[in-house]
């Protein structure tokens, strides 16, 4: 919309006539403005929808405002088709004509009755009470036209462009709830049995109000941009419906997680049944191996060796069910947390084995070091010295006999390590001979 700049005190013809061809452009822009407006699809649906909130009280003011606008563009229409009947009258203007045309066209000489403000229900130019008429200058009147339009414009694109943005990316997502609610339920997760199915409902609900309250009251979702002039100048806030639309996407991944297990349960069971198995036979090992050491070895604390938990059992039991009757919501997490158990039970079961089997791996090192040191001195020639064989022979009864005491033992190989050490090199010092990964404290190799 246009501008009236007042020119001079008083007009001579050519500026009569440049002014008259200047309102006549911004007459024409004024009413396309008006009219474009009257035609926009936002404010037809303003004209037609039950609102609510700060639109309904929004667009009241504005459908006043677009009235009070047409009363004003008539009174505009009016003033300058008066000017250009006087400049009409004769080719070259009289002296009387140029001042009343100056008067129309510079001073406050369109009047506009104060009950169309009042009627329209708009503001008054300065906020006071409505008057019988207001007198306007064509600049002031184009000046107040230009804020009317800039108001009601503004507020009719924010609406429609919430309007066009919202529902049909909520309706999109609805369609996709509904999908995702038909899915659900075919696995089994439903409101008040699964949390997934919880979260459904409460997404329905909460896309159901936010579509209507959307559609009453659009300029509740308009964030404005700051220090924007444009009409419009913002954008639809989209806060509520992007938290819904994650939380449908998390819901959906926890659907398929469950169509996961309904796919490949019986392979995840089986699988389960072969680690709990391992786990148990582990520890029978252990428990006979405990026998063992304890008959063998003495002076020897061995660890007690317990049972396979029930408790994992009895849950792969009720997984097992679980799957005969298509609970594969209540089946997910159960196997999830059975998985992780059985390893670190399987876990559990080799560390005791380990634990339990140790004294019998001291011993067997104890063996090996021994006869690794009579193979050295064999190869010196010194096999059949009186003090190496005694020493041999007294080691080789404590390791091999039962129960081993095997501080004893280590005690009686250290003995003989010491006694080759001083014939082969003729000092205290011990032999120096390979070592092995199982040689521990007081290894002489």
């Amino acid at each position: 919309m246009g501008v009236t700049d007042p020119a001079g005190p008083v007009m001579d013809r050519d500026e009569v006539d440049r002014a008259l061809a200047r309102l006549g452009q911004e007459h024409e822009a004024i009413e396309t403005s008006l009219l474009a407006l009257q035609d926009h699809a936002g404010r037809r649906l303003l004209e037609g929808a039950e609102l609510t909130g700060v639109t309904k009280e929004r667009w009241t003011s504005a459908e006043a405002s677009i009235t009070l606008l047409w009363a004003y563009f008539d009174a505009y229409t009016g003033a300058l088709r008066s000017a250009r009947e006087i400049r009409s009258r004769r080719r070259w203007s009289s002296r009387e004509d140029l001042a009343e045309l100056t008067e129309l066209l510079r001073g406050e000489c369109v009047t506009v009755a104060g009950q169309a403000a009042a009627a329209a229900g708009a503001p008054t130019p300065h906020g006071g009470p409505g008057r019988l008429s207001e007198r306007f200058s064509l600049a002031a009147l184009v000046d107040r036209m230009n804020e009317l339009y800039a108001t009601s414009l503004d507020m009719v694109v924010a609406a429609d462009a919430v309007w066009s943005a919202l529902p049909a990316r909520i309706d999109l997502l609805a369609a996709e709830l509904q999908r995702t609610r038909r899915l659900a339920h075919s696995v089994g997760v439903r409101p008040g049995e699964h949390p997934a199915g919880d979260d459904l409902e409460r997404i329905t609900r909460t896309l159901t109000r936010l579509r209507a309250e959307v559609v009453s009251d659009p300029l509740a979702y308009w964030v404005p941009t700051k220090g924007s002039s444009a009409p419009g100048g913002g954008r639809p806030d989209t806060t509520v419906y992007d938290r819904e639309a994650r939380a449908l996407e998390d819901v959906r991944r926890e659907i398929d997680a469950v169509l996961t297990v309904r796919q490949d349960a019986e392979q995840r069971l089986v699988r389960l049944r072969d680690v709990l198995s391992r786990a148990d036979r582990t520890l029978a090992e252990a428990r006979t191996a405990r026998g063992e050491v304890l008959a063998k070895i003495a002076a020897t604390e061995v660890p007690v060796v317990s049972g396979p938990p029930t408790v994992l059992q009895e849950q792969l039991a009720t997984a097992a069910e679980y799957r005969r009757q298509a609970q594969w919501h209540r089946l997910s997490p159960l196997l999830e947390s059975l998985e992780q158990k059985a390893e670190d039970e399987l876990l559990r079961a080799r560390e005791s084995l380990t634990a339990v089997t140790a004294p019998l791996a001291v011993r067997a090192e104890l063996r090996g070091r021994l006869d690794a040191y009579k193979a050295k001195v064999a190869r010196h020639g010194l096999a059949e010295d009186p003090l190496l064989v005694e020493r041999y022979d007294a080691a080789r009864r404590m390791l091999w006999s039962a129960p081993c005491d095997l501080r004893v033992a280590e005690q009686a190989v250290l003995r003989y390590q010491q006694a080759a050490a001083e014939l082969l090199g003729g000092g205290g010092g011990r032999i120096p001979g390979p070592r092995t990964p199982e040689d521990g404290p007081g290894s002489g190799a």
